[in-house]
C-alpha cells in the first residue's frame, strides 16, 4: 500500500506548519491524534510540547531528542517526554501515526 487509506484520509487536515508533509487529525476530549505522510524530504525544526508517542508505519524517520539522533524504521515505535526538545527529518513516503496527550496541540486546516 502507497499511503495512507481512504479511511484515514477522509479525517480533518490538521493545521500544521509544515511544508511538503500532509497531516490528518483525530482529536479526543483529553488526546490527538495525526497521521503523517511526508510528499518530500522535509525536516521539521527543533521544538517541545506535551509528551507524545509514536510509529513508524512506512519509510524513514530520523529523530534526535536529548542530543542522539536515531533512525526509525517501519514498526519501530518511540516516546517524547513532555517538554523534551526534539526535531525530526521525515524521508519522502515515511507514513506515521503520533499520539498526544493534548487533545489541542494540533487544530483541523480551516478551509
Amino acid at each position: 500500500m502507497t499511503g495512507f487509506p481512504e479511511i484515514i484520509r477522509t479525517l480533518p487536515e490538521a493545521d500544521a506548519p509544515f511544508r511538503d508533509i500532509k497531516v490528518w487529525l483525530l482529536r479526543a476530549p483529553t488526546a490527538s491524534a495525526i497521521f503523517v505522510e511526508a510528499m518530500a524530504d522535509s525536516v521539521v525544526p527543533a521544538h517541545s510540547h506535551g509528551a507524545q508517542w509514536g510509529v513508524v508505519v512506512a519509510g524513514e524517520l530520523v529523530l534526535t531528542m536529548g542530543g542522539t539522533t536515531r533512525t526509525y524504521r517501519p514498526g519501530q515505535e518511540y516516546l517524547i517526554p513532555a517538554g523534551v526538545v526534539h526535531s525530526a527529518t521525515l524521508k519522502k513516503g515515511v507514513r506515521v501515526i503520533d499520539y498526544f496527550d493534548d487533545p489541542d496541540r494540533y487544530r483541523p486546516k480551516r478551509a
